[in-house]
């Protein structure tokens, strides 16, 4: 039952982040790329209930910097370059 909620939370917060402006193309890939992962690893148990809330927080963390970079409707190449290392750290950890 906990999976199934968790699943349906995951759903909910990653159609919000493809609702966002699409400026980033390259960062919403890979933001879905990951997101399958961490389904993945729910899936078949590999990522405990502990691992797959912080690595949630992360990615929601990620999800808010890119909300405030694209709010001045200009994403600067450092903003950019640090969404790209955040996602990188992100990758290791999943």
């Amino acid at each position: 039952m906990k999976n199934l909620v968790l699943m349906f939370g995951l759903i909910l917060s990653f159609s919000a982040a493809a609702a966002a402006q699409n400026n980033t193309p390259l960062v919403d890939d890979r933001e879905g790329n990951q997101k399958g992962r961490i389904v993945q690893g729910v899936r078949s148990g590999d990522l405990s209930l502990k691992e797959t809330g912080k690595l949630l927080k992360q990615q929601a963390e990620i999800r808010k910097f890119e909300r405030r970079a694209k709010a001045d409707g200009t994403v600067t190449p450092g903003e950019r370059f640090r969404l790209h290392r955040e996602l990188n750290q992100a990758s290791r950890n999943i």
